[in-house]
């Protein structure tokens, strides 16, 4: 019986018995899986009666691929990336299409054509958003980016409202671990720590900032660094779990208890990585859904649009109230 597109990748994983990524790879056409688990996989789908929808193969006669394109530099195996892509690769398979990486060159413009293309790693003067917007490519932003087909999560609400979080368990000396200040998600999240100390009549300090790079590695070291050269707080907000997990680590080694010396809080809720930390929650899924939703209309020519989907703080054992005294 047909499931009326309701049927996802975990589920064909389960009845298949195979891991997400094998159901991902098998049904993108990627290498890495045997002709017979590929069969097993393909199986399982049609046992479990679902029926892509042929309606993003109709907008064009060939290519059912989508091209997936990464800035320059940036660390495409993240757990966040695997998620977004886990959660693109299912929104597209619904539409009868595949994603596949494809080659750039040196600006990060794509080498091979695609009936489309999804633009992860977003930064300040992104070459590939002009060139792509000025050849007429139909193409979406996983960011935010004015005059293009664009989805994002909401960062300036959600790092506001970590800080917020923060400040209202009585914490003043709060820190920030931030990714990259040039690419919209780490530079939004810096604005809304920014706005929340301002509403609490602090000034913003710029030592209490901390490059993170979006690293675990790189957030342990600048945390450990910085306390270790005299700098002290009692709350910090890393704009990723991986970065708070790193910075978690550096706190532990220096003697530190979370939350009752020092809280934290991350960014994502990145299953496993996120479960433990009081974090800012985005909704992976939703925003692969709205990227392939936005493909659509960039390929049916409509004019460009963007959309901010909210974001929310899940409260967790890494936040405590600080005490009077304390600090």
């Amino acid at each position: 019986m047909a499931r009326n597109g309701r049927l996802t990748i975990k589920e064909i994983a389960k009845a298949a018995n195979v891991s997400v990524g094998t159901v991902s790879r098998a049904l993108n056409g990627r290498p890495g899986v045997s002709p017979e688990t590929r069969a097993r996989v393909l199986e399982a789908v049609r046992a479990l009666g679902f029926v892509p929808s042929v309606a993003a193969r109709e907008l064009v006669g060939k290519s059912t691929t989508v091209g997936l394109l990464f800035a320059p530099g940036v660390r495409r195996y993240t757990p966040y990336f695997a998620l977004l892509l886990e959660a693109l690769s299912e929104a597209l398979w619904r539409e009868g299409l595949r994603v596949a990486e494809v080659p750039t060159d040196a600006r990060g413009l794509p080498q091979e054509e695609a009936l489309g293309y999804l633009l992860l790693g977003a930064h300040d003067h992104d070459p590939r958003l002009e060139a792509l917007r000025t050849r007429g490519t139909p193409f979406v932003l996983i960011g935010a980016y004015p005059g293009v087909f664009w989805v994002a999560p909401d960062d300036r609400d959600g790092g506001y409202q970590a800080t917020r979080h923060l400040l209202e368990l009585g914490h003043r000396e709060v820190a920030h671990l931030t990714g990259h200040p040039h690419h919209q998600a780490g530079r939004e999240r810096l604005l809304g720590y920014k706005k929340a100390l301002l509403e609490a009549g602090l000034t913003f300090r710029s030592e209490l900032v901390l490059d993170g790079n979006f690293d675990a590695l790189a957030a342990y070291r600048a945390v450990r660094r910085a306390w270790e050269g005299g700098l002290r707080f009692t709350a910090l907000f890393a704009a990723s779990d991986e970065m708070a997990l790193g910075a978690w680590a550096a706190l532990e080694d220096l003697g530190l208890r979370v939350p009752q010396e020092v809280s934290l809080v991350g960014y994502d809720d990145l299953p496993d990585l996120g479960e433990r930390l009081t974090t800012i929650h985005q909704d992976i899924p939703a925003i692969a859904r709205e990227a392939v939703a936005l493909l659509k209309l960039a390929l049916e020519g409509h004019p460009p649009q963007g959309r901010r989907l909210p974001v929310h703080l899940v409260p967790r054992g890494t936040t405590a109230r600080r005490e009077v005294g304390a600090g």
